[in-house]
């Protein structure tokens, strides 16, 4: 049985594109999908989350190196939710997709 109380620590970069929810992006969904995977490379390949996330995420959090401090079951998005619940402190998740556009996530704590 999982612990519904479990906390979490994230940083994300979300990339919105012109219809996402909330979005004031105008990119397309194609350019949002190609450059979230080309900055997962560059993340993989050893380039810094914050400073990818201070440059190219439309959150607010992107100032701050796309953190979103801690966070409990049932305050994010069930998609964002999951991954983030789901991954071991310090990894990457691959590329979520939620209403607002494309996330990469990346658990801190």
């Amino acid at each position: 049985m999982k612990d519904n109380k479990m906390q979490v620590a994230a940083s994300h970069i979300l990339l919105m594109y012109a219809g996402s929810m909330r979005s004031t992006a105008s990119r397309s969904q194609d350019e949002a999908i190609a450059l979230i995977n080309d900055l997962k490379t560059r993340i993989e390949g050893g380039e810094e989350f914050a400073a990818l996330a201070q440059e190219f995420s439309d959150c607010p959090s992107g100032q701050s190196g796309g953190s979103l401090g801690t966070f409990g079951r049932g305050q994010m998005v069930p998609e964002f939710e999951e991954a983030a619940f789901n991954m071991e402190v310090g990894g990457l998740s691959d590329v979520v997709e939620t209403a607002f556009g494309y996330h990469l996530i990346q658990r801190t704590a």
